[in-house]
């Protein structure tokens, strides 16, 4: 694989609140998962389908306090189940104060 795409923003998820025993995969309070574009291991793909669409927001240049959160890049989501709520943090990679990208040339 080759990936020609370069990102411009990392996700990070931490479980803020459940039970490994509730959960499926058994996650739990205090896991946390780094991520750009894909799935990260060993994380819910039912709760990717949602986070996804969110991570995709940031991408086009949206925030979350349209959803209600009081933080631009920060917001807490719960899963499908209900058993575990997460917090997503988004980061931008290669931009300046300005939130401009400052890339190597290639557009991302």
């Amino acid at each position: 694989m080759q990936k020609w795409m370069v990102e411009d923003w990392e996700f990070e998820i931490t479980v803020q609140e459940g039970m490994a025993r509730n959960c499926r995969l058994g996650l739990e309070k205090g896991d946390r998962f780094v991520c750009h574009y894909e799935c990260p291991a060993g994380f819910c793909p039912r709760m990717m389908t949602e986070l996804f669409t969110w991570c995709e927001v940031i991408r086009c240049g949206g925030d979350f306090t349209y959803r209600g959160s009081k933080e631009q890049y920060e917001m807490d989501l719960q899963c499908p189940c209900h058993c575990i709520t997460f917090h997503l943090i988004a980061k931008p990679i290669n931009r300046d104060k300005n939130d401009v990208y400052i890339g190597t040339g290639r557009q991302p």
